[in-house]
């Protein structure tokens, strides 16, 4: 099993902790992690852009000229796609759908792979506890420069309000909780820290 210090929000040594290898001990695999982030970062579009057929373009309702007898080719219409101000043909709509199935067992797996090597990578930091005296962002900051996390994803096992507004103003900083840990973060981040009471519950739901 992968051992790691535990340490206390001064980054002090308290301990150590034996973690999970089902959870913290997989061997990488970049590609299963890029397709399932691939999809999710997919089914996050929001597909705003769209273009007008000939069919919704302002104007067009009068034949340019005769069928026949002009020499030049037929047309039906001032706005149809080979026409300025005409149509777009096979254009983008708003209404698509980017989604790509991905399940949760998946979804699960691409978690234990990133957490691994996080783990592997030296970005994890399990901590006893973090308690802020009160709801001031310095005092967030501090004990994020004392573990050294510049973009830290905090990891929470409960709610905890004076942590949460504290760092809430930080940039690139992030408080979840254990089951609110996803893919994005967990690969944006440089530090991802841990209490242990969250390393418990995120080793019985993803073990």
């Amino acid at each position: 099993m992968a051992q790691i210090a535990v340490v206390d929000q001064n980054n002090q040594q308290v301990g150590t902790r034996e973690l999970n290898p089902a959870v913290f001990g997989l061997e990488p695999d970049v590609g299963f992690v890029h397709r399932v982030f691939t999809a999710l970062a997919e089914a996050r579009r929001s597909g705003t852009r769209a273009t007008k057929t000939r069919a919704q373009v302002s104007g067009g309702g009068k034949k340019p000229w005769k069928q026949k007898g002009t020499g030049r080719a037929r047309q039906g219409s001032t706005r149809a796609t080979q026409w300025r101000h005409g149509g777009i043909a096979h254009g983008p709509k708003a209404n698509a759908n980017f989604a790509t199935r991905i399940n949760r067992k998946e979804r699960q797996r691409a978690l234990r792979l990133v957490l691994s090597d996080a783990l592997r990578e030296g970005r994890l930091v399990v901590v006893n506890k973090i308690e802020l005296p009160a709801i001031k962002t310095k005092h967030f900051v501090d004990v994020m420069t004392a573990l050294g996390a510049a973009k830290p994803l905090v990891v929470l096992d409960a709610e905890n309000k004076t942590l949460s507004l504290s760092g809430r103003n930080v940039p690139n900083a992030r408080i979840v909780l254990d089951g609110q840990v996803n893919l994005f973060d967990l690969m944006k981040c440089d530090r991802v820290i841990l209490t242990e009471a969250a390393v418990d519950k995120i080793e019985e739901r993803l073990a």
